[in-house]
């Protein structure tokens, strides 16, 4: 889902330089660079028109990384760099509509990219997969229609757009989370990620990027929690939650408030919405309460006990405010990477195959890209 740019510009002769914005520019393109100049221009104008709607803020993100990206190159080449960013991002929604998960719009980051946000997350490792395929294969695409567009109109600028296009996408299938080939190893096999770990040193070296730097190292970090400190996660937590139970009925009605010291374990049940969002339901039988309370992780309760209670006046009467602490698991769904032989190879196969049709695209824009310039 994250797109990198920080690349370095090999494989295509004549890259566009900074300074080298008018004479690199084909005369076929100027409709093109005209049209997305005067959206620029009339931005107000197309904002009012969409009374700040969902597509607003994704609109102002991608003006806002154009002008980003033109104090360092060309603004045909930022324009053009922003649109394949924003046709990776569309591939991501097409795949996650397509399967009945809710997504937002893309949202566009300077020098970091492009990415989306799940609403809600996928149920199993195969969703997950679909989902993140995706990106590359649209984008993929879209950089095909670019170098298309370049050999018909011999342009260097459409060149490079086409081989950054297609490097973007290949760096993207690496196997390290959370870059989309890390999302379909889940499909495939978790061991890709220790191929990821071990590879993607050799690719912070050749692209000396600071930006994968960071992205590699939340990547190991993960994996370390995962597997290596995974035996904490069994061991038994606490988290504490306050309730305010109205007693003030109760005292009316001569009924005894328990003291400050009081303590006992509660009786508690516990749910996920459809969101999987867990929640605890505490009851206080002799108080005629219950209340609930979100939690932070998926888990399994082992117990919940009354620490303390403390009495508050309020403007509707006397409350006890109920320390409650809640002793869990975390509860860790291994059942979320089975995915069946057949779809395993199927994902396998995908993903290698577009791997090397995106390399070999890579090498055909360099090949074609040297010969008609």
């Amino acid at each position: 889902m994250i797109i990198l740019n920080q690349t370095k510009r090999k494989g295509v002769k004549n890259l566009p330089e900074p300074n080298e914005q008018k004479n690199k520019t084909s005369s076929g393109l100027k409709w093109l660079g005209g049209g997305a100049a005067m959206l620029l221009l009339k931005g107000k104008a197309i904002l009012s028109l969409l009374k700040l709607g969902k597509i607003a803020g994704p609109l102002i993100s991608m003006m806002v990384s154009v002008g980003a990206y033109a104090l360092i190159y060309p603004w045909q080449f930022a324009i053009g760099f922003v649109l394949l960013l924003f046709v990776h991002e569309l591939g991501h929604v097409i795949a996650a509509k397509r399967i009945g998960l809710p997504v937002s719009t893309p949202l566009f980051i300077p020098f970091l990219g492009a990415l989306i946000t799940m609403k809600k997350q996928p149920l199993d490792a195969k969703m997950e997969a679909y989902v993140a395929f995706g990106g590359p294969l649209l984008g993929s695409a879209g950089a095909a229609v670019v170098f298309a567009f370049a050999y018909y109109y011999h342009s260097p600028l459409l060149y490079s757009l086409a081989y950054i296009g297609f490097l973007l996408n290949l760096l993207n299938l690496l196997p390290i989370h959370p870059l989309d080939g890390g999302r379909i190893a889940t499909a495939v096999t978790r061991w890709l990620w220790l191929v990821g770990l071990i590879g993607g040193l050799g690719v912070i070296l050749y692209l000396k990027s600071i930006l994968f730097l960071i992205i590699w190292v939340l990547f190991a970090y993960d994996l370390y929690k995962k597997y290596i400190s995974r035996r904490k996660n069994s061991q038994v937590r606490t988290v504490l939650f306050r309730f305010l139970i109205p007693v003030e009925h109760l005292r009316q009605q001569g009924y005894l408030i328990p003291g400050p010291e009081h303590k006992r374990d509660l009786p508690f049940t516990t749910y996920s919405d459809l969101e999987r969002q867990q929640y605890l339901g505490i009851r206080y039988e002799s108080l005629d309460y219950y209340g609930t309370a979100r939690l932070p992780v998926q888990c399994i309760i082992e117990k919940v006990k009354l620490t303390g209670l403390d009495q508050v006046t309020a403007e509707n009467g006397l409350h006890l405010n109920a320390q409650c602490e809640v002793q869990y698991t975390v509860f860790e769904n291994d059942k979320y990477y089975e995915v069946p032989a057949s779809s395993r190879w199927k994902f396998g196969a995908a993903y290698f195959a577009l791997a090397g049709c995106i390399g070999f695209l890579m090498y055909l824009v360099h090949v074609v890209g040297n010969v008609n310039l």
